[in-house]
């Protein structure tokens, strides 16, 4: 059996495959790569995530499953509005932005309800009508054609985006979780403190990815 080959120390690396073509490992390295090389930038897209988390650890559930659709979904919403100007590279107009931050928002409404059954639900949701933020930002569509490309999108391999999706968010929360668990152990910090370093750090990845 021939054994794998790995590229020297000093050597370029191999070039990413086509999107259509990338494994799910392939685009989890991707993403920590771009995370990389615009860490700073980045860290912004964790601030909305690290607020919501704090907010949710403090309030009543009733309180929580009222702003979870409504103010956690418009702030969510903007931090993969900015990931996808970011990765994309494009500057829309700002009706198309905001309309990409509006149309995302409605595409959330859904997922605290449906993460209350179970949370493959709500990830085959995301899996099946996340991309219409990213559409909207690099195409000019209506609204109305924006989901529908973005369905089709999903359904070109609808198993390869659902399970990219969930090897994203349990690498995000397990990586969160034991950073938290070493921001309380090695320096002490609250836990409110260790909940916001940990999502600014480490939520990016999600949209990014």
């Amino acid at each position: 059996m021939a054994r794998p080959t790995y590229p020297r120390a000093g050597e370029p690396r191999p070039a990413a495959l086509p999107p259509e073509e990338r494994t799910v490992g392939q685009l989890v390295a991707e993403s920590v790569r771009f995370y990389g090389e615009n860490f700073l930038r980045c860290l912004v897209l964790g601030v909305p995530p690290a607020l919501l988390a704090v907010v949710t650890a403090n309030v009543s559930r009733t309180l929580g499953l009222i702003l979870a659709p409504t103010v956690y979904g418009a702030l969510l919403s903007a931090s993969l509005v900015a990931a996808s100007v970011m990765l994309l590279d494009r500057r829309p107009p700002p009706r198309r932005v905001v309309a990409a931050g509006v149309l995302g928002w409605i595409v959330f409404v859904p997922v605290p309800f449906l993460v209350l059954a179970f949370v493959l639900p709500a990830l085959m949701w995301l899996a099946a009508f996340g991309l219409v933020v990213p559409v909207l930002v690099a195409e000019d569509l209506s609204p109305r054609d924006s989901l529908r490309r973005a369905w089709q999108l999903a359904r070109a391999d609808y198993v390869h985006v659902l399970g990219s999706l969930a090897t994203l968010a349990i690498v995000v929360f397990l990586t969160q979780a034991m950073l938290v668990f070493l921001l309380r152990g090695a320096g002490g910090a609250a836990i409110d403190v260790a909940v916001v370093l940990a999502n600014i750090v480490v939520s990016p990845l999600l949209f990014i990815a």
